[in-house]
């Protein structure tokens, strides 16, 4: 007998689509990479580092083991605890390992574009995993094409592997500086041979990556959190324009590139990408949020009774700001934390279901209150248009919405999924009118400056921050918009089978 289907099911791709609208509305965390040299139980730390980086990727995720002789591979979509469990974790055998988790930035959201990629090359078995995006990748993607390469992917990231499988140099470390000597772009790469374990940042540095060890064993990590939750020490991040080759147990360190280039962290990272817990190249992450709230406040003040964040993107911002203004923090809106991508979702019967299902306001705390509502950003505004809305009916009398970030205007070229211009609210709107579309008595956003004076005191380092000043330090061919296929472009599509 065929299953009844409910009044109130929708289809896997309605689904789909409904649930790829709910988060559309942030930007969305890139990649992130993780990497284990000489460890018995290199697999399972492998897992553990993947697990604790999820939040930077959640639509794939890969790992692939080394034992001296061969690569042995496991690339899926979803989520780490669901991909590898122990069955699977005993198949990949050996004492190195590199993993991966993966948002997709450049090539659409595919099971062929899971990484680590892997090759076999006349120097031995090579596989790599890449956080970042490179800006002429579509340019030398054209050009190796039509000297006969195939590719298996459309990610951006398997034109590293082309170029290293193609260099005529004799060792594989020279083969890969060969090949990143030709990308521009952000990346941070953790790339497995047969017996060593190589790390490699740009020289802007726009992407973190972090050393470690874990007894004799050597740990990569694109931040830090993941070295604490498997007991590693923390021993520095990998430099801008560094790549460190790691092999029987030893370190060394080359500077494969002639040119010193300023700096550019991505600031992004620290205002909502990395964990709180994290620490990005020498500065607690929770901390720099803490002060942007700060700064927030100190250009944004409002008459207010208590300052409540959104859930969990506004959680420090909010504090710093609540502190500095000596207003009451009270997290009257909760957020459910078990939402999972996918689920039935009843049609058009329960108004604004996509923001109910992971927020909810705490009335009785909210009647007749003046609130600081304190998120991170604003991209498109329809989330704050619910919540403000929400707080509204919770009877909150006034609605002031502070941002700990300068309004978005610009896209992200080097790693970070975004929208297209015309779908940023702040593009082509002003201040007062992206507080009038999100219905807030008051709108205050962290100056430009403010952020980079924070960041000049607090991390002391330089920064990109092209999404907010549409300045960016490296120049972008237009093509390279072409391989890309964002979450926000792709709602529409059907989700691939794979």
């Amino acid at each position: 007998m065929s299953e009844r289907r409910s009044p109130l099911a929708i289809s896997d791709a309605e689904m789909e689509r409904l649930a790829r609208e709910r988060v559309a509305d942030h930007f969305h965390d890139e990649c992130g990479v993780f990497g284990i040299h000489g460890h018995d139980e290199a697999s399972h730390i492998c897992y553990l580092g993947l697990y604790a980086l999820q939040h930077r990727g959640q639509e794939s995720c890969g790992m692939v083991a080394s034992n001296g002789r061969e690569h042995i591979a496991h690339r899926a979509m979803g989520l780490v605890a669901d991909t590898f469990g122990e069955k699977t974790l005993g198949r990949l055998r050996g004492r190195h390992a590199i993993g991966h988790v993966r948002y997709s930035t450049a090539g659409e959201s595919l099971l062929r574009n899971a990484q680590p990629i892997c090759a076999n090359t006349d120097g031995g078995p090579v596989s790599i995993a890449h956080n970042g995006n490179l800006v002429n990748a579509v340019a030398i993607r054209r050009e190796l094409e039509g000297r006969g390469a195939i590719f298996g992917s459309t990610s951006d990231s398997e034109v590293l592997l082309h170029l290293l499988a193609r260099s005529r140099e004799e060792h594989v470390e020279d083969r890969f500086i060969d090949a990143v000597s030709r990308v521009k772009g952000a990346f941070s790469i953790v790339l497995l041979t047969d017996d060593a374990l190589i790390g490699a940042r740009d020289p802007s540095g726009f992407r973190p990556l972090s050393l470690g060890r874990l007894g004799r064993a050597y740990v990569l990590a694109s931040e830090t959190c993941a070295l604490d939750l498997i007991g590693a020490s923390y021993e520095r991040d990998v430099e801008p324009g560094e790549m460190v080759v790691i092999r029987r147990g030893r370190l060394r360190s080359l500077r494969p590139f002639t040119r010193e280039v300023p700096k550019h962290f991505c600031i992004f990272e620290y205002i909502y990408f990395a964990r709180p817990d994290s620490n990005l190249v020498g500065h607690n992450v929770y901390a720099f949020r803490k002060e942007l709230g700060r700064t927030l406040a100190r250009e944004h003040p409002v008459a207010a009774d208590m300052v409540v964040p959104v859930l969990d993107s506004g959680n420090a911002a909010a504090l710093g700001y609540a502190e500095q203004e000596g207003i009451p923090y009270e997290t009257a809106l909760i957020r459910n934390h078990y939402v999972r991508r996918t689920f039935i979702e009843p049609a058009q019967s329960i108004r604004n279901f996509g923001v109910k299902v992971k927020h909810n306001a705490i009335k009785s705390f909210l009647d007749g209150r003046r609130v600081v509502l304190v998120d991170d950003s604003i991209v498109r505004g329809t989330t704050l248009v619910k919540i403000v809305g929400m707080l509204r009916v919770a009877g909150a009398r006034e609605v002031h919405v502070r941002i700990s970030s300068p309004p978005t205007i610009g896209r992200c070229h080097y790693g970070i999924d975004t929208p297209t211009r015309e779908e940023l609210i702040a593009h082509d709107h002003s201040v007062d009118e992206i507080r009038e579309i999100i219905g807030a008595d008051s709108l205050g956003f962290l100056s430009l400056e403010g952020l980079r004076r924070t960041a000049a005191s607090e991390v002391k380092i330089g920064i990109c921050d092209g999404c907010f000043s549409d300045n960016y330090p490296i120049p972008v061919d237009s093509e390279t918009e072409t391989p890309q296929l964002s979450l926000f472009r792709a709602m529409e599509e059907e989700p691939d089978p794979e």
